[in-house]
């Protein structure tokens, strides 16, 4: 990798080599397919192709709150692997034209019905089920504001912040400072909010939770990145206590296990498709090919 202090942009970037790092090996400047293979499918209406990072994690918990409120939400989640390119078949270009995990299949409509980012199926799945959005004109609004809130921010927490902190293959002062900065920034916005708010909304537990808490409250635990200690984050001590809240939800706890290929292995599903599995597949009880 050039210095960045002796390193000059050309006129016109081309792409000669691979930009190193832990995710080299799947970055690229192209969209579309690499490759001829067609989606996995299963019995349920819903399907999801997933894994278990922060944007993966916001499907799965809406879908068992949906389930454990007793909605008709039953799913199929399939595990995309990123880290071998799972992300650039046909298959799922041809849901998600953007190649990013979380996509959703919903074959329940008279044309089965694709939805990319993991904001707009949150959205639709609360639209769908008429669950955890308000339906109140002031309270809608809110939600749907720190729905956006937190798509527009979470990259500075992790293209910015948690690469240049945790996967970049040299450590640049610079950026590392300069997104440390707006992280928690960002986190003092949430602490500040929740000095008066039991959920993101108030009183009310909504799709902007869910969005929300699988980033900031791994970041704020050390779950992702470990940098609670580098970001200080005991000082939050608002967005401590929800974080804490909304991790104390079964279905929540369920929703994070979904599509996981690391961690414990008691809690490692990763694939789901009934509720058993949650008892009966996960990896220490039939291994991780399973």
């Amino acid at each position: 990798m050039t210095d960045t202090a002796d390193y000059t942009p050309p006129k016109v970037w081309k792409w000669e080599k691979e930009s190193g790092g832990q995710f080299a090996s799947i970055n690229r400047p192209i969209a579309g397919p690499t490759h001829e293979k067609e989606l996995p499918a299963g019995a349920h209406p819903l399907q999801l192709y997933s894994l278990a990072t922060p944007n993966g994690v916001k499907a799965t918990i809406m879908l068992e709150e949906l389930l454990a409120a007793g909605h008709d939400a039953e799913y199929d989640a399939w595990l995309i692997d990123i880290n071998e390119g799972d992300q650039f078949s046909s298959g799922f270009v041809a849901v998600n034209p953007n190649s990013k995990i979380p996509a959703l299949l919903d074959r329940s409509t008279e044309q089965p019905t694709r939805v990319f980012e993991s904001g707009s199926i949150l959205l639709y799945l609360a639209e769908k089920f008429g669950a955890f959005l308000p339906t109140d004109h002031h309270k809608r609004t809110e939600c749907l504001n720190w729905l956006f809130w937190q798509m527009g921010s979470a990259p500075f927490l992790g293209g910015g912040f948690g690469h240049f902190y945790r996967y970049a293959p040299v450590k640049i002062e610079y950026a590392i400072d300069r997104y440390t900065m707006e992280v928690k920034r960002q986190l003092d916005v949430l602490n500040r909010h929740l000095a008066d708010n039991e959920y993101i909304c108030g009183d009310e537990y909504t799709i902007a939770d869910m969005a929300i808490f699988p980033w900031y409250g791994a970041v704020l635990t050390g779950a992702a990145y470990e940098a609670a200690e580098f970001l200080d984050a005991q000082i939050y001590e608002n967005a401590l206590r929800w974080t804490a809240k909304v991790y104390a939800r079964d279905a929540v706890k369920r929703g994070a296990m979904v599509n996981r290929r690391w961690g414990a292995p008691e809690g490692q599903l990763r694939e789901r498709h009934h509720a058993s599995d949650f008892e009966t597949r996960t990896w220490d009880k039939v291994g991780p090919a399973e």
